[in-house]
C-alpha cells in the first residue's frame, strides 16, 4: 500500500540520537500511513556509521551518499518518497504523532492548503514552548517563523524545484523555501498544537549559520523570485522600528495592514496553476 507521508529524515554525524528519533516516529499507531527516508549525509563518525548500519532494510529506506549538504540532503530524500505529503525531520529531535495526524487531516480535507505546521517543545539544553510565527509574506519577509518541520505536498517541492542546495551557508533553507512557497502562492495552515520535540545543543547547525545570517539574507533576497521583495523587507523593518519608538501605540493591526498592501502591490502573489 502506497503511505500517505513520507517522513525525511536527514542524518550526518546524529547517530548519538538517530534511535530515539526513530522511536518518536513509531509512536504513531497506523504504520501504514507512513513511509521512513532515511538520508546519509555521508556521515564520517564511526559510532554514527554502525547504528546506520544496523537499521532493519526492511522498516526503513536507507540513502547513503556523498556528503552534499543539508539542501540537497532533503532533495535527494524526496525524491525517493512515494508519499503524496512530505515531511522532514532532523535526526536530533522527537517527532509527534500529531504531527503525522495533522498533516493527513488536514491536507485531505482542505486541497487549498498546501503546508501544514504548528508549535515545538524544546528540549536539551533549553525547555518551553517553541512558538512558530504567523506565516503571511510580511511576516516571513523579516525572517523565518516556521520550522523546516512541517507537512507539505510533495507537488509544491516540486513546482518550486526543492530545497536550494547552492545556500552560502546551510541552515536557512527553510526560510528560502517558505519564502519561495509564498510568492508562488501557497497556502499555510497553523495548527494550535505541539507537534514536534526540537532539541537544543551545542555545536549545531543553527548556530553557525546565524553567524552568516547577512550574508545568506542577501543572497535569498537576490533571487529573481525574490528581488523584489528586498526593498519591501526594508521598508518593512523601517516601519516596525518606527512603531515600536511610539509610546502605547496601538496602530499595530494597521500596521499589518499596510505591510500586507505593500507586499501584494510590489510582488502579488501568483495563482496556483
Amino acid at each position: 500500500m502506497t503511505p500517505k507521508v513520507s517522513i525525511v529524515l536527514t542524518c550526518y554525524n546524529l547517530g548519538a540520537y538517530l534511535q530515539e528519533a526513530l522511536d518518536s516516529i513509531a509512536a504513531y499507531p497506523e504504520k501504514r500511513d507512513y513511509e521512513v527516508i532515511i538520508v546519509d549525509d555521508g556521515s564520517t563518525d564511526p559510532a554514527t556509521v554502525a547504528v546506520l548500519d544496523g537499521l532493519d532494510p526492511a522498516a526503513y529506506v536507507l540513502l547513503r551518499q556523498a556528503n552534499m549538504g543539508l539542501g540537497q540532503a532533503r532533495n535527494n530524500g524526496i525524491s525517493m518518497a512515494r508519499g503524496t505529503y512530505i515531511i522532514p525531520f532532523d535526526a536530533d529531535n522527537r517527532l509527534r504523532p500529531a504531527m503525522i495526524a495533522q498533516t493527513i487531516a488536514v491536507l485531505d480535507s482542505t486541497p487549498d492548503v498546501d503546508v501544514v505546521y504548528g508549535d515545538a517543545e524544546y528540549f536539551g539544553e533549553r525547555s518551553g514552548r517553541f512558538a512558530m510565527g504567523p506565516h503571511g509574506l510580511e511576516f516571513l519577509l523579516e525572517r523565518n517563523r516556521i520550522d523546516a518541520c512541517a507537512g507539505f505536498r510533495k507537488e509544491l517541492w516540486q513546482r518550486l524545484g526543492g530545497y536550494d542546495w547552492m545556500m552560502p551557508v546551510m541552515g536557512y533553507e527553510d526560510w528560502d523555501f517558505w519564502l519561495r512557497a509564498g510568492v508562488a502562492g501557497a497556502s499555510f495552515h497553523k495548527v494550535p498544537e505541539i507537534l514536534f520535540n526540537y532539541r537544543v545543543r551545542g555545536g549545531s547547525m543553527i548556530k553557525e549559520a546565524a553567524l552568516h545570517l547577512d550574508q545568506v539574507t542577501a543572497y535569498i533576497f537576490n533571487k529573481p523570485e525574490l528581488r523584489n521583495l528586498a526593498g519591501v523587507r526594508n521598508t518593512l523593518q523601517a516601519l516596525r522600528a518606527k512603531a515600536k519608538a511610539i509610546p502605547n501605540y496601538t496602530g499595530r493591526d494597521h500596521l499589518r495592514l499596510m505591510l500586507q498592501l505593500l507586499v501584494k502591490r510590489i510582488n502579488p502573489i501568483k495563482a496556483r496553476p
